[in-house]
Parts: structure tokens; C-alpha cells; sequence
């Protein structure tokens, strides 16, 4: 990449268009960009941070890229109709997506660290992000949500890290096909499932990104990626699991809490050592395993990264408390497929309480995909008691099929289930019906204002 070369970052608020763009930003290149949300006076901090760093925000009419020299980076949400791209066009400039400059700053690292698969790549992005800071390393790390270890005053963005080391770590995305790009010397997969694409199609994207790396970080306790495994030479394998003898990482004494939860961590061959996470679930054990196995291979000391995961204090709308009011506590969290959800429901059925379950599916797409799978998700997971409530999915735009909407969800799961449509209509529902012991969950993904929601919902509580 050439220092010269200015770039327009074409969606620069999305999750992982920003921390791509504070990045590339932090290297010495001119950034500038556009969002639609910007224009529709949404997420104004968002902006102002970006704008307090030197970032040239424009309205995405095209009116921001007027130099050929310029690199237009968009995100997959873009289409061509875009007036930016229109422009781009016009002028002959250099046009990329996101996952391609992604690739481009990661393979050209002399350590690239990709964390892959269907459930807990963020966390684990973090988790090793700050294993890798804390044992001074100096990474570089680019996450698709922020890192509550690195958020400061000047910084309250930090889905992404700069540093000058050998490594970066980076979540990668199959969703698109995009994880063939990246040539990784660690490859981590936590978990293979049914999401955005066929399961013969994830095999092979798999498959392929960990062939490519010097050592693969696999999860025995996930079918798919135990397959994987044993597809592969042995010496450039380190496994990790809850229940298999043979991994490489062994969690026992698994022991939860309502602030988190605790384990050992056995080291095959030899050490066993304590960790004890801040951030609650098995889940969570799988994806420190994971980050710690990753640590272990980029040449930190289990005891240090063990260490360094006691301070690590999560990625934000993965089972974030937003507070508790009037004795209903409401929860943020990112959990929009059915592993994910699950992940959730089991975590928080590990304590008393009802749930109150908002879930606004991220897409027809894979609400359609997957219809089958959140109906049997929901249906087998939520307590007798819970509710879930659900309102259209998300829709940013374009052309898209709505043959199966929320209302085919809710009545495959029966009568613990209601499809209400407009999001304004759940969020009178929740806060009618909860009663003190309730725990309200706003579930979904691609929708930065759902936040704000799970917020105004604490709000409207009465105390």
C-alpha cells in the first residue's frame, strides 16, 4: 500500500467498515467517507469520533469522491447503484471491498492471526487481542465490535488496535465467501454451522483457510471442526475442548457465576493452570480456550494469557447488562443465529428468571435460510415461562425476498411466541408485561440502533 493513496471508505459506520478505517487511518493514509446513516441523522457520536480524528465525513451522493486517485472501499451492503460508486466508476478510481483491503493489510503482516468460524469470533478476536497486548506484543487487531479493554475517553470506538508488532488479528468472515482472501500462519475456527451459506460450501471455505496456515486452532466439541482436524497433518493441529481428553487444551472444573465464570485449563502434556473469565457461559470457556491455544502457538506463556483473560472484560452487545431497573434487569446482545441464541439461552437459564426475548432476525435472507433451525432453536430453548416477541427483520434496501417472514417464526414456535411487526410494538410489549425477576434480552445483529433500544426499554421501566 502506497502512503499517498487516499481512501473513501463507502459505509465507514458499519462494524467492520470502521474499525478497517481506524486503521488504515492510524497507518498514515487520508481517510474519508459516507454512510447512510449519517445522512438520516442517526448514531451522531459515531460520527463525531470519526471526525474528531481528522476523518472527512460526506453525504453518500458521490460528492466525496472527486480525485482518480483516490481507493473507494465499500462494504457487501453497497450495491452499484450507489452514488459513490457511480463515481468512482466515472472517474476510473480503484475500487475495493472491505474484506479485499482487509486481506491486503493482513497477509501482508509478517504474523496474521485470522479467528474464524460461525459463533464467537469477535470475543475471541478480543480476548487474544488483549492476551497478545497484555504480554507485550503490540498487535494490530481489527474486530467487528468494540473491545471493552481498549475503550478511553479519546477512544470510545475501539473495535480496533494499532500496534507495532509482528502479529495481526483479525476476524475473518465466510459469510461472503470472503475468507478465501486471507492466508493466516494461525488459523483459528471455533465452531462450523449452518449460517449464511450450505454446509458443503462452509467445509470447503474452511477447509481451505486453515490448509493455507502453519497451525490451526480447532474446537473437538463442534462436530464439523473436529472433522476438520483430522483432515489435517497432526504437528500443525492444536485442539481445544470441555469434554475431549485429547485436546491440546482441556477446560475442567468448569464453575459458573453470575459475574462470569471460572475453569483450569489443562495443557496436554503439561501444565494445568486457573482462569477465571468476567464475561459468563460455556460459550465463553470455548472461546477462551481458543484465544489461549492461539496465544500458545504466537509465543505467549499460559500462565500470562491466562492472567491476562482475568481482566478481560468482553465485546460490547455479546450479553451486555445495559442495567436493571424496578428489579427487571435488560441485556444487549448480538446473538442472531441459532447457535448463538442458544449459546445465550443456556448461559442465562443458568440462573433464575424469565426471559423476555426480543429478536429482530438480521435479514430475510437468512431468516429463509434458516427457518427451519430457529424455529427448533427457539422451541427447544426457551424456558416455560419465557416470551419471545419479534418484530420484521432488518432491512437496509434493495431487492430482497420476503416469503418467510418473523410471523412464520413465531408460529412455528407456538404460543410462547408473537411476531408484532414494528420494533415500537415489541418494545410496548416488553415493558407491559415485565414484572420484577424478568430479564428483558434485545437479540439481533446489523442494526446498531438496537442498542439504543435495549436502552429506551431500561428507561420506560418502572422503578
Amino acid at each position: 500500500m502506497e502512503h499517498d493513496t487516499p481512501y473513501f471508505f463507502c459505509g465507514i459506520g458499519g462494524s467492520g467498515m470502521l474499525p478497517l478505517a481506524l486503521i488504515v487511518h492510524a497507518r498514515g493514509f487520508a481517510v474519508a467517507g459516507s454512510d447512510r446513516s449519517l445522512d438520516q441523522g442517526r448514531l451522531a457520536p459515531k460520527f463525531e469520533y470519526l471526525q474528531g480524528l481528522g476523518i472527512r465525513l460526506f453525504p453518500q451522493d458521490g460528492s466525496g469522491i472527486t480525485d482518480p486517485a483516490q481507493v473507494l472501499v465499500t462494504s457487501a451492503a453497497v450495491e452499484d447503484s450507489v452514488p459513490d460508486v457511480v463515481a468512482a466508476r466515472a472517474l476510473g478510481a480503484a475500487h475495493l471491498t472491505r474484506p479485499q483491503l482487509l486481506a491486503r493489510l493482513f497477509n501482508e503482516a509478517k504474523l496474521p492471526i485470522g479467528i474464524a468460524g460461525t459463533s464467537g469470533k469477535s470475543t475471541t478476536t478480543g480476548m487474544l487481542g488483549w492476551i497478545l497486548e497484555r504480554c507485550g506484543h503490540r498487535p494490530t487487531v481489527m474486530n467487528g465490535a468494540v473491545m471493552k479493554n481498549f475503550v478511553r475517553p479519546e477512544s470510545p470506538f475501539s473495535s480496533a488496535l494499532v500496534g507495532d508488532g509482528p502479529a495481526f488479528v483479525a476476524e475473518v468472515d465466510e459469510s461472503d465467501g470472503s475468507i478465501a482472501n486471507y492466508t493466516p500462519w494461525i488459523a483459528v475456527v471455533n465452531n462450523i454451522a449452518l449460517d449464511h451459506k450450505s454446509m458443503e460450501e462452509l467445509r470447503r471455505l474452511f477447509a481451505d483457510f486453515t490448509a493455507k496456515a502453519e497451525v490451526a486452532v480447532l474446537n473437538l466439541d463442534n462436530d464439523e471442526t473436529a472433522a476438520l482436524a483430522a483432515t489435517l497433518p497432526a504437528d500443525k493441529v492444536r485442539t481445544y475442548s470441555l469434554s475431549d481428553q485429547d485436546a491440546d487444551l482441556l477446560a475442567q472444573d468448569v464453575t459458573p457465576a453470575p459475574d462470569g465464570i471460572g475453569f483450569k485449563v489443562r495443557e496436554k502434556g503439561g501444565q494445568t493452570v486457573a482462569v477465571r473469565l468476567l464475561v459468563p457461559g460455556r460459550h465463553n470457556v470455548a472461546n477462551a480456550l481458543a484465544a489461549l491455544a492461539a496465544a500458545r502457538a504466537a509465543g505467549a506463556s499460559l500462565e500470562d494469557a491466562a492472567a491476562a483473560l482475568a481482566e478481560f472484560s468482553g465485546v460490547r452487545r455479546r450479553l451486555e447488562t445495559v442495567g436493571t431497573k424496578g428489579g427487571v434487569t435488560v441485556i444487549d446482545d448480538f446473538a442472531h443465529n441459532p447457535d448463538k441464541i442458544a449459546a445465550t439461552l443456556s448461559t442465562l437459564h443458568d440462573w433464575p428468571g424469565r426471559l423476555l426475548v426480543m429478536f429482530q432476525p438480521h435479514g430475510f435472507g437468512p431468516l429463509r435460510l434458516m427457518k427451519d433451525e430457529f424455529i427448533a432453536c427457539f422451541a427447544e430453548r426457551l424456558g416455560p415461562d419465557d416470551l419471545l416477541v419479534m418484530p420484521d427483520p432488518a432491512y437496509f434496501g434493495g431487492t430482497v425476498d420476503r416469503s418467510v417472514t418473523s410471523a412464520h417464526i413465531a408460529e412455528g414456535i407456538g404460543r410462547r411466541a408473537l411476531a408484532l411487526g414494528e420494533r415500537a410494538a415489541c418494545g410496548d410489549f416488553l415493558v407491559e408485561n415485565a414484572r420484577p425477576g424478568d430479564r428483558i434480552v434485545v437479540m439481533g445483529a446489523r442494526d446498531d440502533t438496537l442498542s439504543q433500544f435495549a436502552a429506551e426499554i431500561l428507561d420506560r421501566l418502572k422503578p
